[in-house]
């Protein structure tokens, strides 16, 4: 990071689905203050974020789960992710764990880093350089209406919303469309 690894804490505020684009969008809004950073994720992404905030049990652990997982056997803790850069449209994240003394960063997708953060109660932190490039001033509330926004406050419709999305896509598609 250019900034000198300096952070800044946010939280996730809301997950929204961009009408124009009709895609999910994370909004990691600092704490405290009001400047945001929206990310683009995929509807599966927004889905498992939605699952953790609004704490849906699944018969059968999900990635996100098996990560908690892995780093539970392995004696390993989460202490923080990071969102690091923004490179050609494209957001960048770490993973900072700790196994005893030993630190060790992981390079992830933002969406990964906030499901899994979700998930072990870590918390969630942008560079301050990217913050100060990418940062909007947002005033976000449960009341808030945006004409360019749907707001998903509602997550557990949304992900239900979202998982229908995706099975519908694969019902559309054949093991074989993936054959060369």
């Amino acid at each position: 990071m250019g900034d000198g690894g300096q952070l800044v804490r946010v939280e996730l505020r809301a997950v929204r689905v961009d009408l124009q684009s009709n895609t999910p969008v994370l909004l990691l809004q600092e704490t405290p203050g009001r400047r945001t950073l929206a990310i683009f994720v995929g509807a599966p992404e927004a889905t498992a974020i939605a699952y953790a905030v609004q704490g849906v049990e699944v018969p059968r652990p999900m990635t996100h789960d098996l990560i908690c997982n892995v780093l539970l056997a392995l004696s390993a803790e989460l202490e923080q992710v990071v969102v690091t850069e923004l490179v050609e449209a494209t957001y960048f994240a770490e993973l900072h764990l700790r196994r005893g003394e030993e630190p060790i960063v992981v390079s992830c997708r933002p969406s990964d880093a906030v499901a899994v953060a979700l998930r072990s109660g870590a918390p969630i932190f942008v560079s301050a350089s990217l913050m100060d490039a990418e940062g909007v001033e947002l005033e976000l509330d449960d009341e808030d209406d945006d004409d360019d926004e749907d707001d998903l406050g509602e997550v557990p419709e949304v992900a239900d919303e979202l998982v229908g999305q995706f099975r519908a896509f694969l019902d559309t598609i054949d093991p074989e469309d993936f054959t060369s």
